[in-house]
């Protein structure tokens, strides 16, 4: 729950100033990834584990999050996987509770597999924060959510019944079959179509992994599974980019509808060639950003996690702790045509 300034209101501004995606190098050593260490070696320690590294949604977050350990003085690290997978992110867990990290940062592939480990971490001193992708509360301190699971779930039905005109075979294609956050949006996105959307039907869900070529060909064994579809909805960066390079080459642009949840600067061809017309998210650096300073803000002893603490996330400005222990960052916002050129990250 934000105490002031609406999210929507200062996404324009804040985004202007955020660097173009870049991926990670891949490497998953505990002594780095992609992000390396930063920062001025302060007393609070940071490490970032994202769901695997070179995803451009997980560089961008976790360059937010570096951003601000930079600026409270912290240290700032990212390790992970290269590939997502329940139980890839355990030996990271452990590896940086054994080095004494005071806050970990993770987005979680699973929310029971790693849960074990992050207690183990808690129990050595180590405050933990998921965002993004939670666990199950027992294994965290917090959770940094983007934007509420049904406002995420309303967003795209609303964006795939536009497209569609409220009619027809719609299809999801997800990340992980196992991905804490992807299920919970399928499942309100599930209820919210059989209550008021009749004539659209769900006829198929299918998983990329959040990897571009598994997503790209499950696109095309949609297409050609079920030749009546009129739209896909993938609520994954790495989905909807590959859904929309399928279709943008294909018999299919123009007739099957492709949206989601993705980045500007990843769907801005989709959206100037017209594969693409709408597409939604949250700002994956301010999550990050958000995510580091409410480490800090349990390292520092400012707040406990409880519904009610309030702490300041520096340029954000001011935010509430909210029931089971979750601090909201803000609403998703659409992106197409019209307002895309606005937007750098």
């Amino acid at each position: 729950m934000k105490i002031h300034k609406t999210r929507l209101g200062a996404i324009g501004a804040l985004v202007a100033s955020l660097a173009l995606l870049t991926s990670a190098c891949g490497g998953s050593s505990a002594d780095g990834g992609s992000g390396g260490s930063g920062g001025s070696g302060g007393d609070v320690s940071v490490t970032f584990l994202p769901k695997n590294l070179g995803n451009p949604y997980f560089d961008t977050s976790d360059k937010g999050g570096k951003t601000a350990v930079e600026e409270f003085g912290g240290t700032f690290k990212e390790v992970g996987p290269d590939q997502a997978s329940p139980d890839a992110q355990v030996p990271f867990i452990n590896t940086a509770a054994q080095q004494g990290t005071k806050a970990l940062v993770v987005s979680a592939n699973d929310p029971k597999a790693i849960g074990s480990a992050l207690n183990q971490a808690r129990q050595a001193g180590t405050k933990v924060v998921t965002f993004d992708s939670d666990v199950e509360p027992q294994y965290r301190d917090l959770f940094v959510n983007q934007a509420t699971a049904e406002g995420i779930a309303k967003v795209q039905v609303d964006m795939v019944s536009k497209l569609t005109g409220d009619s027809g075979e719609i299809a999801i294609l997800s990340a992980a079959a196992n991905a804490t956050n992807q299920n919970a949006w399928i499942k309100m996105m599930k209820a919210d179509l059989a209550a008021n959307h009749p004539n659209l039907k769900l006829v198929d869900v299918v998983y990329g992994n959040d990897d571009d070529q598994t997503s790209f060909d499950k696109t095309a064994a949609l297409l050609q599974s079920h030749p009546n579809l009129k739209a896909i909805i993938s609520p994954t960066t790495v989905g909807i980019a590959a859904a929309a390079r399928y279709v943008s080459t294909s018999d299919y642009k123009g007739k099957v509808a492709v949206t989601g949840l993705g980045t500007p600067n990843q769907m801005r061809a989709y959206v100037k060639d017209g594969t693409v017309k709408e597409f939604a998210l949250w700002n994956p650096e301010d999550l990050g950003y958000l995510a580091a300073y409410a480490a800090k803000a349990l390292v520092d002893g400012t707040i406990k996690g409880d519904e009610g603490d309030t702490f300041k996330a520096g340029k954000l400005g001011d935010y509430k702790v909210g029931a089971d222990h979750t601090v909201l960052l803000g609403d998703p916002y659409v992106f197409d045509a019209k307002n895309i050129g606005q937007f750098n990250f």
